[in-house]
């Protein structure tokens, strides 16, 4: 059964009920262009890197207010990989 939100009790039912939208997405649509997927993987890249540059930015002002070497750098860069990694798997999955 279905609840209010469209999602089943089953993962492989809501799996299928997935794959059913987007095949029927597919055949109203057709096939992305060229472009549109350049650009799917440009937003995908940007997606992750400017998280990731963020936690960098951030790192270097904490570190070099407080004269503690690369600790929050390297840290906090990597923080904003992993959110840029999650935004963008959650990105894919849900277009």
């Amino acid at each position: 059964m279905a609840d209010e939100k469209g999602k089943h009790e089953d993962p492989l039912a809501d799996a299928a009920h997935t794959q059913g939208e987007r095949h029927r997405r597919f055949l109203l649509e057709g096939e992305p262009s060229v472009s549109r997927r350049l650009a799917q993987i440009g937003v995908l890249g940007w997606m992750i890197v400017v998280p990731m540059l963020l936690g960098l930015f951030i790192g270097r002002w904490i570190d070099g207010r407080f004269e503690m070497g690369l600790f929050w750098t390297a840290a906090l860069m990597m923080v904003g990989l992993v959110i840029g990694c999650w935004s963008a798997w959650r990105w894919v999955n849900n277009s």
